[in-house]
C-alpha cells in the first residue's frame, strides 16, 4: 500500500534532498566544493580501501562455518558508494561540515554508478548488463535537482526560515526511518530466505566491528598533528568515509544479481548495516559534538595572540 517503488525511490529520497537544499547556506555548498582534499580522502576509503580491506577479511572468514551467501553479501557492503542520506544527518546533527557531507553523498553516489558494478565484478566475478543512464539520470532526478530547488525556494524564504528554524533534521530522520522500513518489509517477504541463527548473529558482530574500526581509523588520520582538516571536516569524514548507502545499494544489487537464487542472502548484511550505521552514530553523536565544540574552542584560543608581560 506504501508503494515504496515510487514513494520511497523518488519521493522519499527527493525529499532528503530538498531539504538539504533548503536548510544549507548557499556559501556553505560553494566553499565544500573546493575542500578537493576531504573529498579525494572519503572517496578512496570508500571506494578503494573499504572493499579491498574487507576483501582481506573474508579470506580468513572463508574457513569459518558462516553461511558464504552472507560472506558474499558482507563483500557487496563494501562495494557500495557513500549514503545519500544518513551521513549528512548525522554530521547536521553533530554540527560538522554539512555542506562537505552534502556534496561527498551526491559526488560519492555518481561515482558509484560506474565503480560499485565495476567493484563487484572484480570482487565476486558477477557480471550484468547494468543500465548506467537509467540510474545516472534517476540519480539526478533525486539528487541534485531537489538540492538545487531547495537552494532556489531558500533565497525567496531566507528571512522566515531564520526566524521560524524549522526542524530540518527531524523531518529527514523520519523520511529515512520510512526507507529502513520498508526496504526490510521488501527483503523479508522473500519466503525463499533461509538464515541460520549463528551466521546471522556473527554478520551482525562483523558489522558492528568494522564500523567501529573504520570509523576510529579516520578520526585518527584526520585529526593527526600535520592534518589540515578542521573538527567539523573530521566530522564529515568520519560519518561519509564508514557510511553506506541502502537506497542505492539495494537496487543496484537487484540490477547486478539479477535472477540470483541467493539474492535475499546477499542483501541482507546491507540491510544490518544501513540501520547499524545510523544506531551507532546516533549514539555517538554526543560524544562527537562535545568532542568537536571542546577542540573548537581549543584551537580558538591557541591562535589568539598573547598579550605582552608588563615589566
Amino acid at each position: 500500500p506504501l508503494k515504496p517503488e515510487i514513494t520511497i525511490t523518488y519521493i522519499a529520497v527527493s525529499a532528503i534532498f530538498f531539504n538539504s537544499g533548503l536548510s544549507l547556506k548557499t556559501e556553505e555548498l560553494t566553499s565544500a566544493l573546493m575542500h578537493v582534499k576531504l573529498h579525494l580522502f572519503v572517496q578512496i576509503f570508500t571506494l578503494v580501501f573499504f572493499p579491498t580491506a574487507i576483501w582481506v577479511f573474508l579470506q580468513l572468514l572463508s574457513i569459518t562455518p558462516i553461511n558464504e551467501w552472507l560472506l558474499k553479501g558482507l563483500q557487496t557492503v563494501g562495494c557500495m558508494p557513500p549514503p545519500v542520506s544518513s551521513a549528512v544527518i548525522l554530521t547536521k546533527a553533530v554540527g560538522g561540515n554539512e555542506a562537505a557531507a552534502i556534496f561527498n553523498s551526491a559526488f560519492g553516489s555518481f561515482l558509484g554508478i560506474v565503480i560499485t558494478p565495476l567493484l563487484l565484478l572484480l570482487f565476486l566475478g558477477s557480471s550484468s548488463s547494468v543500465p548506467f543512464t537509467s540510474i545516472f539520470s534517476q540519480l539526478f532526478m533525486t539528487v541534485v535537482v531537489p538540492l538545487i530547488i531547495g537552494q532556489i525556494v531558500r533565497r525567496y524564504i531566507k528571512d522566515w526560515l531564520e526566524r521560524k528554524k524549522p526542524p530540518f533534521g527531524a523531518i529527514s530522520s523520519c523520511v529515512l526511518l520510512m526507507i529502513i522500513y520498508t526496504t526490510f518489509c521488501d527483503t523479508f517477504a522473500n519466503p525463499n530466505i533461509d538464515l541460520d541463527k549463528f551466521s546471522l548473529i556473527i554478520i551482525v558482530f562483523i558489522i558492528f566491528s568494522v564500523q567501529m574500526s573504520f570509523m576510529f581509523l579516520t578520526f585518527l588520520f584526520s585529526t593527526r598533528n600535520n592534518s589540515t582538516f578542521t573538527p567539523a571536516d573530521t566530522v564529515a569524514i568520519v560519518f561519509c568515509s564508514t557510511h553506506k548507502s541502502l537506497t542505492l545499494g539495494i537496487p543496484m544489487l537487484k540490477i547486478v544479481f539479477a535472477g540470483y537464487e541467493y539474492l535475499s542472502l546477499i542483501s541482507v548484511p546491507l540491510l544490518i548495516y544501513h540501520p547499524a550505521q545510523i544506531l551507532l552514530g546516533s549514539l555517538l553523536v554526543p560524544t562527537i559534538k562535545s568532542w568537536m565544540v571542546s577542540r573548537q574552542k581549543a584551537l580558538k584560543l591557541t591562535r589568539q595572540p598573547k598579550a605582552p608581560v608588563k615589566v
